[in-house]
């Protein structure tokens, strides 16, 4: 391989890693707040399943991105997906705002008293890692598909961007391992941070409606404009600032029982 391309390669695949660390963590923070009103030992099994399956899904997107791009309608469901987490969620919030701590905790005993609760739950989990899959391989494919072409093809894409993507979603994977345990034990220091967490798998779904409304079938938004610095500079300052209101608005609950085991 020419050391030019080996040098592009690797700065891709750099670059690459930190968009899917990002996305992960998005990625975790759905994770963290689905499974949050679980007993501890069932929060565990699912945050489990949970990263599991973003891992399988994440591969089935790489193996489908043919198809994905062409797609529109599964980057539109995604969409649709995530607003009914967010403002489902959120409402629900709001609705117990002003519940005393026995009135949450009763709350909590009849989550997990619930058969179907459990399931239910990692049943959501998985569906918003389908959503978050596409997100990060249509990510991952806008920057790796402009690299010159290695070797021949799997799955109708070049094997040497295929790799990097691979690379790139599996590290994705690893890193958002870490991020969701230390978000659910942050959530449970921080509770104002809830609704803010809600309020960024919103804004992803908004990501999503963005590329939904770009696609070449659509054609509402130009195609470049998912992939214009305005937006991305848009999409991460409106999360920064998410993120901040979410830090500042509340205190810290002090004495906080560590039900997680970070590993």
């Amino acid at each position: 391989m020419d050391v030019l391309i080996l040098l592009e390669y690797g700065w891709v695949l750099i670059v690459l890693v930190v968009l899917e660390g990002l996305l992960a963590a998005d990625n975790a923070v759905v994770l963290a707040v689905m499974v949050k009103h679980l007993s501890p030992k069932d929060r565990k099994k699912a945050l489990f399943y949970g990263l599991l399956g973003a891992f399988v899904f994440r591969m089935i997107a790489i193996l489908l991105l043919v198809w994905l791009v062409q797609w529109w309608f599964v980057q539109a469901i995604g969409a649709l997906y995530l607003f009914y987490v967010s403002i489902s969620h959120l409402i629900g919030i709001y609705k117990h705002k002003n519940d005393s701590e026995e009135e949450k905790e009763q709350e909590l005993e009849k989550h997990e008293k619930k058969g179907s609760g459990f399931w239910m739950t990692v049943l959501k989990v998985e569906v918003a890692d389908i959503a978050f899959a596409v997100d990060s391989i249509l990510a991952a494919a806008a920057i790796a598909l402009a690299l010159p072409e290695v070797g021949g093809d799997f799955f109708g894409v070049n094997i040497g961007q295929y790799t990097v993507m691979l690379i790139g979603g599996l590290i994705g994977v690893i890193i958002m391992r870490f991020f969701a345990n230390w978000f659910v034990k942050l959530l449970a220091e921080r509770p104002s941070l809830e609704v803010a967490a809600f309020t960024i798998v919103g804004w992803v779904g908004v990501k999503l409606t963005v590329l939904t409304l770009s696609h070449e079938a659509i054609g509402i938004l130009p195609e470049s404009f998912p992939h214009s610095t305005a937006w991305k500079l848009t999409f991460w300052i409106v999360m920064l600032v998410i993120i901040l209101i979410g830090w500042f608005a509340g205190g810290k609950k002090s004495n906080v029982k560590d039900d997680v085991n970070a590993s």
